[in-house]
């Protein structure tokens, strides 16, 4: 006999029920289920979230911050260099009466004095001090560049696996709601064969549960859209707002490029290697301080200014006043505290030579397992489309033969079944290959720059 090839009544049931929780779209991704009464979610293209991924990912915040404290750490090295200027200012008044023995009367014991002047001091000559302190401060802006980078980066590179994480969890589900689907039908031919008298209690019994079995992955399959979707949010950094992803998860357009051409991009683009690079120059300039540091230095300090002296009970005198000189300044032994510092300062840029030789073999690595994660993946992905075509052909044959009594229902069973695995496993490899594009981006320092599929 036949197949029904409709859904009965409970697989209408279960359809509207798909419908309303918004994932009978399939491959089109629509909306994960509705949760309640919640607030409806905020519907993300891979686009539209790694957008948002750097404007409000938290990690990227910090960078951010990190970056204004290092433009104020470079502002602060600057006024070194600067004129410091002061306003001082003094009102005193004092009595020494040995005075009067000391010049019999001559000046008065008691006396007043004010004052208010505007000082100047400005560094001459610093034997390459404020000069190197400066250039260390630049190329601190250019770190946290570096750093911003970084997190941006990362981030790009978790929300997009996060995101497909989601479209991952919904196929799921969706081959998880047929599989039900295709179960309640099954469940709905035996009742009417059962009541034309043509299938026993057995075969209502082994239906059910049949049904019984596939509702726990339905379950499953939506707690872990559940869980995807909260991931992308927390890395989304979106608060009092859900959010859910749309799309299709498709392998990616663009050829991954070879294992010689990655390493030499990532060697150039990294930004962890370029920061890395960037601490060696600072390094540099901080050997210089150091090494300075029991040198001479010259300053220009002046002041200009009125004051006011007042002896009491005799003379009193005002006018303007001013001072101007140049000041050396030369600690010849500071007991070898600068020779040890430059020491430290010295043996710091080597440690740093070590890391960048040891980051660019890291790379090396990294590009060599995500270029044969890349060709493994793809490798994967080719040969699961054939096997979905294939499963789905046997499938039909199955049933066909079904139809005319030549094919048993357990075959029909397991035709279904290898349809279900074969879509799930290439579901789950258009996955792993789109992650595994991401991270050699990633591992290049290029990830951002080529569109995203």
């Amino acid at each position: 006999m036949k197949l029904s090839s409709g859904p009965g009544k409970a697989g209408r049931v279960l359809l509207v029920l798909a419908a309303l929780l918004g994932v009978w779209e399939g491959r089109l991704g629509g909306a994960a289920p509705a949760r309640g009464e919640e607030k409806k979610a905020l519907l993300l293209t891979r686009e539209e979230a790694l957008k948002m991924a750097l404007e409000k990912n938290k990690d990227v915040h910090k960078a951010r911050e990190y970056k204004k404290m290092v433009e104020g750490r470079y502002v602060e090295e600057r006024a070194a260099a600067l004129p410091q200027l002061s306003l001082n200012g003094g009102f005193s008044r004092d009595r020494d009466d040995s005075m009067k023995a000391l010049f019999r009367g001559l000046f008065p014991p008691e006396k007043q004095a004010g004052s208010l002047e505007v000082g100047l001091t400005q560094a001459l000559y610093t034997f390459g001090r404020i000069g190197a302190a400066i250039r260390a401060a630049k190329i601190g802006l250019a770190t946290a560049e570096d750093q911003l980078r970084i997190f941006q980066q990362a981030a790009l590179r978790d929300v997009s696996a996060a995101f497909d994480d989601v479209l991952l969890a919904k196929e799921l589900y969706v081959l998880a709601v047929q599989n039900l689907d295709q179960k309640v039908r099954y469940l709905d031919e035996a009742r009417r064969k059962h009541a034309a008298g043509t299938a026993t209690d057995y075969d209502i019994l082994a239906a059910e549960v049949a049904v019984e079995n596939a509702r726990p992955e339905v379950i499953r399959r939506k707690n872990a859209i559940e869980i995807s979707r909260e991931k992308l949010q927390f890395l989304l950094g979106v608060e009092g707002q859900e959010v859910d992803a749309t799309g299709t998860l498709e392998a990616p357009a663009s050829p991954y490029p070879p294992y010689e051409q990655g390493v030499e991009v990532a060697w150039k683009s990294r930004p962890d290697l370029s920061d890395l690079r960037k601490r060696m120059e600072m390094q540099e300039e901080l050997v210089k301080i150091y090494a300075a540091g029991n040198m001479p230095r010259v300053d220009l300090k002046g002041t200009y200014g009125w004051r006011d002296i007042h002896y009491i009970d005799a003379a009193r005198g005002e006018g303007q006043a001013w001072s101007a000189g140049i000041f050396l300044t030369f600690p010849f032994f500071d007991g070898l505290r600068s020779e040890g510092k430059a020491a430290q300062a010295k043996s710091d840029l080597r440690s740093l030579k070590i890391d960048e030789a040891k980051l660019k073999d890291s790379i090396a690595v990294q590009v060599r397992e995500a270029v044969n994660s890349c060709r493994e993946s793809e490798e994967i992905v080719k040969a699961l489309s054939g096997t979905v075509r294939r499963a789905e052909k046997l499938l039909q044959m199955a049933e066909k033969g079904f139809e005319y009594g030549v094919k048993t229902k357990l075959e029909v069973d397991d035709a279904q079944l290898s349809v279900l695995e074969a879509k799930g496993n290439l579901a789950k490899a258009k996955r792993d290959y789109s992650v595994a594009r991401v991270t050699l981006d990633w591992i290049m320092g290029t990830i951002g720059e080529r569109s995203q599929p």
